[in-house]
């Protein structure tokens, strides 16, 4: 990694007009729908009375695969997606055209060998009013990059799970196409399609993208915590420890403190933790 190629590259405003189509289609990806006849589903996937889900801010005005530019000399090839985080200040609505503003604001350099961590931030605003909308905060490890340089040594703390047994879980499945679905709200990474470049990464198969399964997580938290009321959540942060194979089935455990939920998910099929270090607030 070339660092100061790095903390000098400029991010173009991004546009995105938010589309009914975009947003049910989303909402599909993360697993919307297999209820058809519940009022709670129906919001999300159907038009008239349509509401955006909360958890879209992570996807739209986007900056794509912009590790990959040679002058940033980043050894993309062994880049991880660690954490993700939002924060809703004002609802997401279809029908608006929101302009995303990106930035990098931090690398920690954990030494040769060891990799280094690289923190950004986009801040979503709606484009006619400017209103600030979403701060997303995206965490990438980049493991072949350790020994450039970084700007701080200060790595956040992660949220504490509690140690007491969980107040509550909920259990949503996967479909064997929901790669394929997600994919299509703009994360065309092959190892989510191909079998054989997945398999040239490490994996025995496709995976699913690391955001449609923090999407499902925040499934549950609205199921769970808010009656299905996007309005209601107002951040969630975690931590991304282990793929999710298409088809599997995501149980979220919970524990609940007033107004925060702490959180942390496994596939069920493997009993693996594939989130961790959940933190969800709520209105």
């Amino acid at each position: 990694m070339n660092l100061q190629n790095v903390l000098d590259k400029k991010f173009p405003p991004l546009e995105h007009a938010l589309t009914p189509r975009d947003s049910m289609l989303y909402a599909l990806g993360i697993g919307f729908g297999d209820q058809p006849d519940d009022l709670g589903h129906l919001q999300f996937t159907y038009e008239d009375g349509l509401k955006a889900f909360p958890a879209m801010v992570n996807v739209i005005s986007h900056p794509g695969g912009w590790v990959k530019e040679p002058g940033l000399e980043i050894d993309w090839v062994k880049l991880l997606h660690g954490e993700q985080s939002f924060r809703m200040h004002q609802p997401l609505e279809v029908d608006k055209t929101y302009v995303g503003t990106f930035q990098v604001t931090k690398v920690i350099d954990k030494g040769p060998g060891k990799g280094a961590m690289l923190y950004q931030e986009k801040q979503l605003r709606e484009k006619e009013s400017g209103v600030l909308v979403s701060t997303v905060t995206s965490t990438y490890v980049l493991r072949g990059d350790g020994g450039c340089g970084g700007t701080t040594s200060e790595a956040p703390q992660p949220h504490p799970i509690p140690e007491r047994a969980p107040d509550s879980e909920c259990s949503l499945a996967t479909l064997p196409q929901s790669a394929l679905l997600y994919r299509l709200s703009g994360d065309y990474n092959p190892i989510h399609a191909d079998p054989a470049l997945a398999r040239k990464a490490g994996f025995e198969r496709p995976i699913l993208h690391g955001l449609c399964t923090l999407g499902i997580a925040t499934r549950a938290v609205l199921q769970t915590f808010c009656n299905n009321d996007p309005a209601r959540l107002k951040s969630l942060a975690l931590r991304f420890s282990s793929p999710v194979y298409p088809g599997e089935t995501i149980v979220t455990e919970f524990w609940q403190d007033g107004p925060v939920v702490s959180f942390r998910a496994r596939v069920r099929e493997r009993d693996v933790v594939v989130l961790n270090n959940g933190r969800a607030e709520i209105a």
